[in-house]
């Protein structure tokens, strides 16, 4: 049984660091920073099971155009559970305690080719993105992120609005696929394009690699191929007015959904 519970102390803040170790590879975030976070308005939380810490999310107070929301930074599950709906119980929980604190928006970012996260981020939370941001943090030499741009997908959590509340199903059939995938050995895939002049269709799709990690680490080259030319179709999606609200998996790819910004309910 997973038990979710907020962090506020220095000690308890420390429990999440040999996570942090084993996601990135890198040092965690310094105690003193993340104990001020928590102390003005930030949040962190961690799943327990079995008395250890399997999972933790990490947020702190933002504010940009005359809006206060909470800017989601990490969020970490431990290797070996994962695929076990934690992070899913996280996220729902950080929303429960942002709600409690006065928020109605979370933002974060995550690298568009990580299906995985896609998947929850857009279809199991019903976030949605029309945002991107080349190389985002710049060059990056943890272990997930080192050898590529670091391009993100800004994710929108509109905490109280009926997208997210009521769930509601989009009717997304007859998407018009902007790419199609090629299988070329080694278990890679090859983007292939389609001409497209004007984006006008009521929804689009966009296949992307399933398991980018591990393309990634059989073909870099290939891996830099998909970063700039998946760059090319999302920016001109969200330029047009769409955004990503769905990411479907299949054996080997995904498939993003873009349907018109314009027509998703995200007031409260």
């Amino acid at each position: 049984m997973v038990v979710i519970k907020e962090l506020n102390t220095m000690e308890e803040l420390a429990m999440v660091h040999d996570i942090e170790h084993q996601i990135w590879e890198q040092h965690p975030v310094p105690l003193h920073q993340t104990f001020t976070a928590v102390k003005n308005g930030g949040i962190m939380l961690a799943a327990f099971e079995g008395g250890e810490v399997a999972g933790f999310s990490y947020g702190f107070a933002g504010f940009r155009d005359g809006k206060a929301y909470l800017c989601s930074h990490m969020l970490g599950i431990r290797p070996g559970l994962r695929s076990r709906k934690i992070g899913e119980q996280l996220k729902w929980q950080q929303r429960e305690v942002a709600m409690r604190k006065g928020y109605d928006l979370i933002r974060w970012t995550f690298d568009p080719l990580e299906t995985r996260n896609a998947y929850l981020n857009l279809t199991k939370l019903n976030a949605t993105c029309n945002t991107y941001v080349e190389n985002c943090y710049g060059e990056m030499k943890d272990g997930i992120n080192k050898g590529l741009p670091s391009d993100r997908f800004e994710v929108f959590w509109h905490l109280d609005s009926p997208h997210v509340t009521r769930r509601r199903s989009m009717n997304v059939e007859g998407a018009v696929a902007l790419n199609t995938v090629k299988e070329i050995g080694k278990g890679c895939l090859a983007y292939c394009g389609r001409e497209v002049v004007e984006l006008e269709a009521p929804v689009y799709s966009l296949a992307v690699p399933k398991e980018f990690q591990q393309l990634k680490a059989a073909d870099p080259d290939l891996a830099l191929e998909w970063r700039m030319k998946t760059r090319e179709r999302f920016k001109a999606l969200f330029a047009a007015g769409y955004a990503a609200v769905r990411i479907t998996p299949y054996e080997k790819h995904a498939e993003y959904i873009f349907i018109r910004k314009d027509g998703l309910k995200l007031q409260g």
